[in-house]
Parts: structure tokens; C-alpha cells; sequence
């Protein structure tokens, strides 16, 4: 596997399920780390994922902390608007975690301190935008990582 999508408490089913597909397309391993928004058989869910999500190479972890103490070694970059590096600044590597937070508030505040040299945001050029849609990110970052590591 190339590279590693966490989700850290996704909040929206379809979301999610959009990010499952791209997992699958990208040859990428999703983590989703709980609470989740939703129930994970939610039928939107689903929906996004179409009938891709059983290809999927998934892993649940029931905390953020769990994901910690299970992944403490990896080579982790995390995505925020709070970054002051570039997502194309990421020195990228086979088997990388690319750490995304929750739709409504993103990353836990403790971790943008505890991890800002590791820290990275999409650029936006437009004062009336604070974020882009999840899903999108996503696949801004991964495909960004795939370019570099091919």
C-alpha cells in the first residue's frame, strides 16, 4: 500500500464513503478512527461508496489515542487550514499516514501544537473559502502523494 487515509471521528456518511472509493482507487488503506457521525452501515454511506466498500482494505480503531498507540512509529503528515506548509511540501513515502479531522472543526487543537512541523494545509486562494469539502482534500493530498512516489 502506497499510502495510509485516517479519518479522525468523520462525521458525515457520505464523506466517508467517497473517501472508501478513492482508498480503493488510489491503492490506499483507509483508517477510521471513532466516534463516528453516523452508524457505519449507514445507508449513505454506502451509497458514496457504491458497492466498492467490501474491496476495501479498512482498519477501525476506537480512539484517537488506540490510533496512536497502534501506528507510534509511522511517518504521519497532518492536514489542517492551520498549516503554514504547503500539501505539495510533504515529503511523501510509501506506507505514510495522511492524517485528516472531523468536517466541522478539523484536527483536535492539541495535536495542530504537538505536530506543527508535521503540519500542512491546501492552499486557498480565495478569502471567502475557510476549507474545502473533506472528500475533496482527500483526494487533492493522495493523488499529490501518488504523483511524487511514481
Amino acid at each position: 500500500m502506497p499510502l495510509n487515509i485516517v479519518l479522525f471521528e468523520p462525521e458525515i456518511p457520505n464523506n466517508t464513503g467517497n473517501i472508501g472509493r478513492l482508498s480503493l482507487a488510489s491503492g490506499s488503506h483507509l483508517h477510521l478512527v471513532k466516534p463516528f457521525g453516523f452508524e457505519i452501515d449507514d445507508k449513505r454511506l454506502k451509497r458514496a461508496g457504491l458497492d466498492y466498500w467490501q474491496h476495501l482494505n479498512v482498519t477501525y480503531y476506537d480512539s484517537i489515542t488506540d490510533f496512536f498507540k497502534i501506528n507510534e512509529n509511522k511517518k504521519m503528515a497532518f492536514l489542517s487550514s492551520h498549516g503554514e506548509k504547503n500539501h505539495w511540501d510533504i515529503d511523501f513515502e510509501d506506507d505514510m499516514f495522511l492524517i485528516f479531522g472531523k468536517e466541522s472543526v478539523g484536527l483536535p487543537k492539541d495535536l495542530i501544537k504537538t505536530y506543527k512541523n508535521d503540519l500542512f494545509k491546501i492552499p486557498l486562494f480565495s478569502e471567502h473559502v475557510r476549507s474545502l469539502n473533506l472528500a475533496n482534500a482527500v483526494g487533492i493530498v493522495v493523488y499529490e502523494g501518488l504523483k511524487k512516489l511514481s
